[in-house]
């Protein structure tokens, strides 16, 4: 069965194969039996890796493809976490967000400026009948959000502790790409979106 055969993943496993790996990731912290922030970090950045591999062979297997946001944080996860692993620093993988976060602000800027839709083309299937006018508006909110969550990882990462960031980071940062994803709607709806489907979240960074 190729991906057009496939149904589309359903709300439950789409939130498993984006959060599932960031759970893995904040349960092998907290779980691992050691006093040491950086053996924690080590040993949660390795889980986390594996368990975003184990995520994208999922969406593959159940829809027949990996998204592109997919596989952007995919491949970041693992660049940024061999890096936090070998140099035995988790500093690495705590600038990983904000690397994701303003490299999809730019990416949508650059659409804006030049008048290309790039969000359209990625998400065109999640928004059925979205206007022109809804798709620009949509893009410049989540250039936005993309530019403010970069700025508060930054701000997090550096005064923060390791346990209080992923705090941060399971708490803060989760409960705010919620609430972005559901402020959308109201202006989705108003701009021809023709079903209130539900709302594709940001990458978690």
């Amino acid at each position: 069965m190729n991906a057009a055969s496939k149904p589309p993943l359903s709300p439950g496993f789409r939130m498993l194969i984006d959060f599932g790996p960031l759970l893995v990731f904040f349960a092998v912290n907290y779980l691992y039996p050691s006093e040491s922030e950086l053996q924690k970090a080590l040993a949660a950045t390795a889980a986390f890796m594996v368990s975003m591999a184990i995520a994208m062979g999922l969406s593959f297997w159940k829809a027949g493809r990996i998204s592109p946001m997919l596989w952007i944080s995919g491949g970041l996860v693992l660049v940024f976490g061999s890096l936090t692993i070998y140099f035995h620093d988790q500093t690495w993988i705590q600038i990983k967000p904000t690397v994701v976060y303003t490299m999809f602000a730019t990416v949508l800027a650059y659409g804006l400026i030049t008048n290309k839709p790039l969000l359209q083309m990625l998400l065109e299937s999640a928004y059925p009948g979205l206007s022109a006018r809804g798709w620009r508006l949509l893009t410049i909110n989540w250039v936005i959000f993309f530019v403010a969550m970069a700025v508060m990882n930054e701000i997090a990462r550096q005064m923060l502790s390791w346990d209080a960031w992923l705090n941060y980071k399971a708490w803060g940062v989760t409960g705010m790409t919620f609430v972005f994803a559901l402020a959308n709607v109201p202006m989705l709806m108003k701009h021809g979106l023709q079903t209130q489907k539900d709302a594709p979240l940001p990458p978690e960074g």
